[in-house]
């Protein structure tokens, strides 16, 4: 039975601007968490790079608010983690479906991306500790349109059939983090990226890698030990810790 995890507080909205920002004004006022902010409309969602991240009436934005006692390096490798925690919340309320993951951070449904995931630090408090938010939004019942996203879209519904509820998936999505974060704290990056790895898609095939001033083309060979893509190409292996990842042949 899953069960919420032991001394987090929760507190649940039906709209607000934005999770994170929520964090950061409870940051401000003193608040280290761990709390977890969840509400079922978003209005001012933000996205890695800066995209837009809207969440509809009736999907799941919610930002986990914890304090961190490592580097802001050591920080940024819970994206995975908390990749892995999507995907299991997919698994949960749509158990048929096909389920990977994509890297940095895109947990995809039947191909198709159900979530978005956005860690910020919010800087460092008095007991040394990180202050940091972990902001994941999950396509419940909606999906955005295709003209607003990079990749194909879709929500649990859709690829289910059924309506998921609201508070099985916050609950899953709480209880897994909870269990990916110890597992990262007790046994370092290498117990995740194992993991990750077992559901990454197109691994050892060959993709396309958009950066800001070049495309790349190579075979993707895995994660570093700072969860960098590890891309071979002809002559040199490249390690890239940010970029857009596209397949020739689909998914």
């Amino acid at each position: 039975m899953t069960t919420w995890p032991a001394g987090t507080d929760l507190v649940v909205f039906d709209s607000i601007d934005s999770t994170n920002e929520e964090a950061r004004r409870r940051v401000e006022a003193g608040d280290s968490g761990p709390l977890w902010i969840a509400s079922k409309q978003q209005t001012k969602g933000r996205g890695r790079q800066g995209r837009n991240w809207q969440s509809q009436p009736g999907n799941l934005a919610a930002t986990g608010l914890f304090p961190f006692a490592g580097t802001p390096a050591e920080a940024a490798k819970l994206s995975f983690a908390t990749s892995l925690a999507a995907a299991e919340v997919f698994e949960a309320l749509a158990p048929r479906a096909k389920i990977a993951l994509k890297w940095p951070n895109d947990a995809l449904l039947n191909g198709k991306k159900a979530a978005g995931i956005l860690l910020e630090n919010l800087g460092t408090g008095a007991d040394g500790s990180l202050r940091l938010a972990i902001g994941i939004g999950l396509n419940l019942i909606h999906a955005p349109p295709a003209e607003e996203t990079k990749w194909p879209a879709t929500s649990i519904q859709a690829e289910s059939g059924s309506k998921p509820d609201f508070d099985m998936a916050l609950l899953t999505l709480a209880a897994r983090l909870d269990h990916w974060m110890t597992t990262m704290r007790t046994g370092g990056f290498a117990a995740i990226r194992t993991a990750w790895l077992s559901r990454a898609i197109n691994l050892g095939r060959q993709i396309e890698v958009r950066l800001p001033t070049e495309t790349l083309n190579g075979g993707f060979k895995g994660l570093d030990d700072n969860g960098a893509l590890v891309l071979e190409m002809p002559g040199e292996v490249r390690h890239i810790s940010a970029g857009d990842v596209y397949f020739a042949e689909g998914v």
